[in-house]
């Protein structure tokens, strides 16, 4: 056998997932609710999804990976979300970096294929942490207080980062930072820092205390002049440089991220159902499911989310552009929202018990919101260039 006949044939084989998904959605969901109650992370779902061969699913097949396509990566995300959203957020993470690993700048090669390998063997995890208390997103300008000093022994880095998704269950951060003493005329350099989360001065504070997504250990993040080698920096570039990751990023987060919210409604759906269909009122003498009016409601509900299903596989897919995938992330989210408290409307007091799990996936949709890119941002873009087309074609 020839060495690239051997090297293909010891590549790792895409699991059966209408085998194995549908049990991992089950036990999620078993356990949804008292991880939403105590706030705490749903570290035996990754252990799961590691022994399932899912935590590398869009990594490159040459550092050992499957490196899936989007409509896979869909698929896997919208089955564990239905389950438990937030380790579907921390999924999306790890699939939204490593497909883009090779794409992205400044990665040296022996990093790759330590993450990646880490990945495979140990359930590593990897996530961004951008947000900061004084700067909110940066998606939306401005920079950053986090701040990488440079030594002879490697980078000091100082700064505090909030709503850090996975926090106490990563491996792996990647630290969006600003150069101390570095800067051409657009002014400071920035850019991310890799940091192992083990890395003496790097202080997790419990702070996670949310509406929704409970389990997702968003805490803060402090770095207390953090030592990473030289070469863990990657790449920082003039502030308005263009984004180290590939063109094809966008779409794929926005696919994965309102994916993770469309299951919720999914969820909640089936939840509906159930219960109209075992409702039974005394003054009726048969379900609620029986009346034309819950039955109008439910096929409502269904056409919203045959909606989002369209978008969604369109997307993923790759037929449509960079604007219109962030009208799919913002349509597929409200959309999801709708069904949820066209769901509560209808059920009433049931629906807002803590005992039933339709107030809980209420809360959790409602964090669909709070993604990059946010309506305004959408929809002032897809004006935008509405008008330009408008314009050109004049």
């Amino acid at each position: 056998m020839s060495t690239a006949a051997l090297r293909l044939a010891e590549q790792p084989a895409l699991p059966d997932l209408d085998a194995i998904l549908p049990g991992l959605t089950a036990a999620f969901a078993a356990t949804a609710g008292r991880h939403d109650r105590e706030a705490s992370f749903p570290t035996a779902n990754f252990e799961a999804l590691r022994d399932a061969g899912l935590l590398a699913l869009t990594a490159p097949k040459r550092l050992g990976g499957l490196e899936s396509d989007l409509p896979t990566a869909l698929k896997v995300i919208s089955a564990v979300a239905r389950g438990e959203p937030a380790t579907a957020l921390v999924l999306v993470m790890q699939y939204l970096f490593h497909a883009s690993v090779e794409g992205r700048s400044g990665w040296p090669e022996h990093l790759k294929q330590r993450v990646i390998g880490e990945a495979i063997t140990d359930g590593a995890l990897i996530n961004a942490l951008r947000v900061e208390p004084d700067l909110g997103t940066p998606a939306r300008g401005g920079l950053p207080a986090t701040v990488a000093r440079r030594t002879p022994e490697g980078w000091r880095i100082s700064g505090r980062k909030i709503y850090s998704t996975g926090s106490t269950a990563l491996t792996w951060f990647v630290v969006w930072a600003r150069i101390d003493d570095e800067q051409d005329q657009n002014g400071p350099l920035v850019g991310g820092w890799l940091v192992r989360a083990d890395t003496p001065g790097v202080v997790i504070e419990e702070t996670w205390d949310h509406l929704g997504l409970r389990a997702s250990a968003s805490h803060d993040v402090v770095f207390e002049d953090v030592l990473v080698p030289l070469d863990h920096a990657l790449d920082p570039q003039p502030v308005g440089a263009p984004p180290p990751y590939p063109a094809s990023f966008a779409a794929w987060s926005a696919v994965l991220t309102a994916a993770i919210y469309d299951a919720q409604a999914r969820a909640a759906r089936d939840w509906l159902v159930d219960f109209l269909a075992n409702r039974k009122p005394a003054n009726l003498g048969a379900a609620l499911s029986t009346l034309p009016r819950f039955q109008e409601a439910v096929g409502d509900i269904d056409g919203l989310l045959l909606s989002n299903r369209v978008l969604l596989d369109t997307a993923a897919r790759g037929e449509v552009g960079g604007v219109e995938a962030s009208l799919v992330k913002h349509l597929v989210t409200e959309n999801a929202i709708t069904v949820v408290e066209k769901a509560l409307k209808l059920t009433g007091n049931p629906g807002l018990t803590r005992h039933n799990d339709l107030e809980r996936h209420h809360r959790d949709v409602l964090c669909g919101r709070v993604h990059t890119p946010q309506s305004d941002v959408v929809l002032t873009s897809a004006g935008k260039a509405a008008f330009a087309a408008y314009e050109t074609a004049k």
